[in-house]
């Protein structure tokens, strides 16, 4: 990757970017780029923060996620966990909407001898690894959930793992693209690339091409399918189905974010409960099937058995980004010079948000692969390939 240069051999002041892909990557390294002076221009094909943004559960878990073969990707999470703060108290002063970060810690617990041995394993994987995480008996778990199931036996809680409201924070983002100057195009496909003497100069929309100088792929599950890449990343869509149920905001039954044998649930401020989310290889299939509700709703009742008497709120599917070994592709993209990657993030998309715009903005205004994304480069997949 080069730094950007003007026909006299300096430094452009203002480069133009074409961002393709109007998600949460994309839209908060459209805003981190604006911010520091550059021409931002954000290509959408349905509407920003529509598809896996908004299907996301906004849990920052860094910590209880980590599983073993995941090693190299923790201190990325961890990084970009500890960036979320910041990050949210900087994008609510600008817009003055609220980001929806939340604090109060994560908890996993189990209920079985089996679902307990698993726990414990994994909690010395983890503690392992120099995560600050503490094993709680099933009465001490209950102490800090007192609506969990009363078979619950024990649990784990992770202090640092938090969640942010993805719906929240991705609506303060557009208002936030808008206070810095970059332009949101939705319902604007990028139909390919314009290349010029082996450099991007922009983007191809039908009929027309919309100059760049460098052109910054976000468009998650979808971003193997632009056409014109040398070498097009290895994504793929991993489908997800979630739900919600509505809770009595004034007296939830939950308050922490939970993990539980075969599903995840997040409470909300005003009252919603997330239940997620099936991981399936099903292209990109989004149906609903009653296969996938049947197996939340028990897995969430079996944790929270007051579940069965909430309203259902809402059911959707998601497209997670999954690349080849479930890590982000990120910095410059291979044989095209001026085209960055930014995709791939599959169930960590909103965790990364911050560090991912962060170094994707230092990378295209100075050239520098900050030290946090090298290892995630797309010559990693050539590079095993060869060995």
């Amino acid at each position: 990757m080069t730094i950007i240069q003007s026909k006299d051999g300096q430094s452009k002041d203002r480069p133009r970017v074409a961002i393709i892909g109007g998600g949460i990557i994309g839209m908060a390294i459209g805003w981190r780029l604006a911010g520091a002076g550059a021409s931002v221009d954000i290509f959408e094909r349905d509407r920003a923060g529509q598809g896996a943004t908004r299907a996301a559960a906004g849990m920052l878990a860094a910590g209880v996620e980590t599983e073993p073969g995941e090693q190299p990707l923790l201190p990325l999470c961890l990084e970009s966990q500890a960036r979320w703060p910041g990050f949210a108290r900087e994008l609510e002063a600008v817009t003055g909407l609220p980001a929806g970060l939340r604090s109060e810690g994560t908890l996993v617990v189990a209920s079985t001898r089996d679902e307990v041995e698993l726990l414990r394993s994994n909690y010395a994987f983890q503690r392992g690894l120099g995560l600050e995480l503490s094993w709680l008996t099933g009465a001490e778990a209950k102490e800090k959930e007192p609506f969990l199931n009363p078979r619950t036996a024990a649990g784990v809680f992770s202090p640092r793992d938090g969640q942010v409201d993805n719906r929240l924070a991705a609506a303060a983002l557009r208002a936030a693209l808008a206070a810095t100057g970059a332009r949101l195009h939705e319902g604007t496909a990028v139909t390919g690339l314009d290349v010029s003497a082996g450099r991007v100069t922009g983007v191809v929309l039908g009929d027309r091409v919309a100059g760049a100088d460098i052109v910054v792929l976000a468009a998650g599950a979808w971003s193997r399918l632009l056409p014109g890449q040398p070498v097009p990343p290895p994504v793929r869509p991993v489908k997800g189905q979630m739900m919600s149920l509505a809770m009595d905001p004034a007296r939830p039954l939950l308050t922490h974010v939970v993990w539980a044998p075969k599903c995840y649930l997040v409470p909300r401020r005003d009252g919603t409960l997330i239940i997620g989310a099936t991981t399936e290889e099903k292209g990109f299939d989004s149906q609903m099937t009653a296969g996938g509700v049947l197996a939340l709703l028990d897995a969430a009742w079996r944790a929270l058995p007051g579940v069965e008497e909430l309203p259902v709120r809402e059911m959707w599917t998601g497209l997670r980004p999954g690349s080849r070994d479930d890590a982000p592709i990120l910095g410059p993209a291979p044989g095209l010079e001026g085209l960055v990657l930014a995709t791939g993030h599959h169930r960590n998309g909103i965790l990364l948000a911050p560090v991912t715009a962060d170094a994707i903005t230092d990378l295209i205004l100075t050239g520098r692969v900050d030290t946090h994304i090298r290892p995630f480069g797309a010559e990693r997949f050539a590079a095993a390939q060869a060995a």
